[in-house]
């Protein structure tokens, strides 16, 4: 990983941001939020699938909400691969950035399993049924792991407030 850190810190592009002081800020915000828009649109499609939304079939909820999941995916993204690239030794080698991707990897695959399985009938997920039971498990797991990628990204935010408070 250091290796990997060192060769991004020599890049061009790396050098450049570097150069730009209130870039990273912004960027900040822009992940943050794209984060938030993530997290809100799973909350509602899960409300609907929990059936304490009712405005709407679980299928149209998902419609109305997959362009922000998508929209906030690539945000993440883009943002994230760009504040690499602005100090990748400092966050290629923090334990809470690596439990924070590999939990991305899991909640994006999650979103995207939920998104695919609300697709064929709307009808299945409206009815009580086993697969109205799986629909639910696999919201509250997405729900989990983007609450969990949003706390890992803090982590070094939270493991400093502990070593402080412990001290």
């Amino acid at each position: 990983m250091v290796e990997l850190a060192a060769w991004l810190a020599s890049l061009p592009l790396s050098q450049a941001l570097r150069r730009i002081s209130w870039l990273v800020p912004w960027l900040q915000i822009i992940h943050i939020l794209a984060n938030g828009m993530i997290l809100s649109a799973v909350v509602m499609i899960d409300l609907r699938i929990w059936g304490i939304s009712r405005s709407q079939a679980s299928i149209a909820m998902a419609r109305r909400f997959q362009p922000w999941i998508w929209a906030g995916m690539v945000l993440l993204t883009v943002t994230g691969i760009v504040l690499i690239l602005f100090g990748p030794r400092r966050v290629l080698t923090d334990l809470a950035f690596q439990v924070k991707m590999a939990t991305m990897g899991l909640a994006m695959a999650a979103t995207i399993g939920l998104q695919f399985a609300l697709r064929p009938s709307p009808q299945t997920w409206d009815h009580d049924s086993g697969a109205t039971k799986l629909i639910s498990a696999l919201g509250a797991l997405t729900l989990f792991l983007w609450i969990v990628v949003t706390l890992a990204g803090r982590g070094r935010w939270f493991a400093l407030m502990m070593t402080r408070a412990f001290s």
